[in-house]
């Protein structure tokens, strides 16, 4: 194995990335080294590559190689490794939490607060190898199509968000119809939820909504989301709202089509603080609000298997581009832009 690798490297704090050569991690005696055969583009590789607020408050040491959606095989394992084999087939869960705090020792490692972050706190996986520890290795069926597989971290994050509560027979607004937005929508459907509102500002992405179960999907630029909302559920408002765009009036739009006593989740992040109508919106409303961050570890994982492995969401209308890493920028210009779905590079 040669001592250096292709990556994608974050090289100081501010917009931008390079692809660089740089050392092949290191392993540890609990630690796995997997060789990267795919990896897919992130919102969070957004907030990374455009070098905002939000970024800038979490990020790690620069220069650092980022990413933190991929599969790929191991090639070396540590002394004290004893689950995970050299020639499998593997994804990697994210969050790599402490495992002694209260929330870890309770079930809750996915918001542990001493939380190392792949690709944004430590070295992530655009890159030809990457090392996280054996509790983070999630082995895959050996005939798991790798695209599948590399999409299943951020996939988890969507049937975390949908299924945080009751969906089956309810009005469910999924807002903001990003990567993720659009799985949320294919496992609402698939969850017997209905009808499915998706609402975007993009009509490429609008249309992949229909594609994958959205029951009316509505561009927020021409119609009255709210409105078209309420007048599709009686008057009163949908049962449950999933937050994913992370836009001030997105999420203040989620509140406000929601019916008094639903279940808002949110999972996008906005890229600062922002003002909210929180007596009126919530309190008044007596809604409930989940904050959802990554994954249930690894009940999630669980689900997310099921889910893929069964074939009952189809993500094929979902990932709309395949590219080489060289290729990143282009990557990075298309969600930027939004002409895309899930971007797949081939490592």
């Amino acid at each position: 194995m040669s001592e250096t690798m292709r990556a994608i490297v974050k090289p100081a704090r501010e917009a931008g990335a390079e692809l660089r050569e740089v050392p092949v991690p290191t392993v540890g005696p609990g630690d796995v080294l997997i060789k990267v055969d795919r990896a897919s583009i992130c919102g969070t590789d957004l907030h990374i590559y455009n070098w905002d607020q939000l970024m800038d408050e979490t990020f790690g040491e620069t220069p650092m190689v980022f990413g933190h959606e991929y599969c790929g095989e191991v090639v070396q394992t540590g002394d004290q490794v004893v689950r995970v084999q050299v020639g499998d087939k593997v994804s990697g869960e994210t969050h790599i939490a402490c495992g002694t705090c209260r929330l870890c020792r309770t079930g809750q490692q996915h918001i542990c607060a001493h939380t190392q972050l792949v690709g944004v706190m430590r070295p992530g996986c655009f890159a030809e190898y990457v090392s996280i520890p054996e509790e983070n290795v999630w082995v895959n069926p050996p005939d798991l199509d790798p695209e599948i597989a590399a999409i299943q971290e951020p996939f988890g994050n969507a049937v975390y968000t949908v299924l945080s509560g009751d969906v089956a027979g309810r009005s469910l607004l999924v807002m903001g119809c990003g990567p993720i937005g659009l799985m949320a929508v294919a496992i609402a459907k698939a969850s017997g939820a209905g009808p499915i509102f998706a609402v975007d500002v993009n009509d490429y992405r609008l249309n992949i909504a229909s594609r994958v179960g959205a029951t009316r999907t509505i561009n927020g630029m021409q119609e009255d989301a709210v409105e078209v909302i309420r007048s599709m559920t009686d008057g009163i408002g949908c049962d449950v709202s999933l937050e994913m765009s992370g836009a001030p009036v997105g999420i203040r739009q989620s509140f406000q089509a929601l019916r008094s006593g639903g279940r808002v989740s949110i999972l996008g992040l906005p890229s600062a603080p922002l003002e909210f109508d929180m007596s009126n919106l919530i309190v008044l409303k007596g809604a409930e609000v989940h904050g959802i961050y990554g994954r249930k570890m690894y009940e999630t994982w669980y689900q997310t298997r099921t889910l893929l492995g069964e074939g009952l969401v189809n993500v094929d209308p979902i990932i709309t581009h395949r590219m080489n890493l060289d290729d990143f920028e282009d990557g990075i210009a298309l969600l930027s832009k939004g002409e895309a779905g899930k971007i797949i590079l081939k490592v």
